[in-house]
């Protein structure tokens, strides 16, 4: 059951992100987060519903065309906390990025989603990476 819920609160979400028109983006979002969620996206951390409606009419608008969110994984889900694959498509064979969102929920609602976008590189034998250097860093949503 818990489940279930969860589902459809994501669901609505990505929607948001593929709606016929920019004007249905609030009405989805608010059906499918707290009114103080907090969004860890690729820029950064934001608070509340008008800030997480800027970054999708943002993904909408994109130079390559309005693309197309889905989620492409079922949803796991341990306990409060639930997580699940997207990939985002512009038209015409343009750019492609998938990614992976940790979301929290609350009375239903997501009030908490953390946006990992892009693949997780394999790791060097031994699980040490072949830059000692290197420290990870996210991978922007840019293109």
């Amino acid at each position: 059951m818990q489940e279930e819920i969860a589902r459809s609160a994501i669901d609505t979400f990505v929607s948001a992100f593929n709606a016929s028109d920019d004007s249905y983006v609030t009405a989805l979002l608010s059906q499918a987060l707290t009114s103080d969620v907090v969004f860890w996206g690729p820029l950064g951390r934001v608070e509340g519903i008008a800030a997480v409606e800027r970054f999708v009419l943002d993904i909408r608008r994109h130079p390559a065309g309005t693309g197309t969110m889905v989620r492409c994984s079922a949803v796991d889900m341990p306990d409060e906390w639930a997580r699940y694959q997207w990939v985002f498509t512009t038209p015409d064979g343009g750019p492609r990025l998938a990614g992976t969102d940790v979301v929290h929920l609350r009375r239903s609602l997501i009030d908490q989603v953390i946006v990992f976008a892009g693949e997780i590189e394999p790791s060097a034998p031994g699980g040490r990476s072949s830059d000692p250097g290197a420290v990870p860093h996210p991978r922007p949503m840019g293109f």
